[in-house]
């Protein structure tokens, strides 16, 4: 259980950042043929995201949940998180052309996404006995004590 930070912290981001949710839904799963490469598009994504950090990317948590899977990702903004998707030489594009190619609307596999723009001070958080997790992985971890106590004193710029 190594790097649990064994105290009640919070994280903070100096700048806005955007939460990109995006996952698939398997429908038909005898169609391996179908959703097969869907599945197996978003790993070469994430490496290829983790090797270029330049691209905007901070970090990403994959979740599983069959019939599907969710990667909860942070970027440093929304330029770079629609620069990468919309560039012909990442792995994106090339994949989600194939995706509309093979599958398009045809019922075996579904796929979706959630993008949050967050400015500075407009979300909240806490961690206690957790390894950095979250915005924990790529925030500033600082104690949650005096004014970073209370989840209102944390969401400052929204209320």
């Amino acid at each position: 259980m190594s790097n649990i930070v064994e105290r009640r912290v919070c994280a903070e981001m100096e700048d806005g950042f955007v939460v990109f949710l995006i996952g698939m839904r398997i429908n038909r799963p005898w169609r391996f043929w179908k959703w097969g490469p869907v599945a197996a598009a978003m790993p070469r994504m994430l490496i290829e995201l983790g090797e270029q950090p330049e691209l905007g990317l901070l970090h990403a948590r994959t979740h599983f949940n069959f019939p599907g899977i969710m990667v909860v990702q942070y970027w440093r903004d929304f330029d770079a998180l629609e620069a990468y998707a919309k560039a012909r030489d990442h792995a994106h594009l090339p994949a989600w052309q194939a995706f509309n190619q093979a599958v398009s609307s045809n019922g075996d596999v579904g796929i979706w996404h959630e993008t949050y723009v967050i400015g500075p001070g407009q979300y909240e958080n806490i961690y206690n006995n957790m390894p950095p997790f979250g915005l924990g992985a790529v925030g500033t971890i600082v104690d949650a004590i005096g004014g970073r106590q209370a989840a209102r004193q944390r969401v400052r710029g929204m209320l």
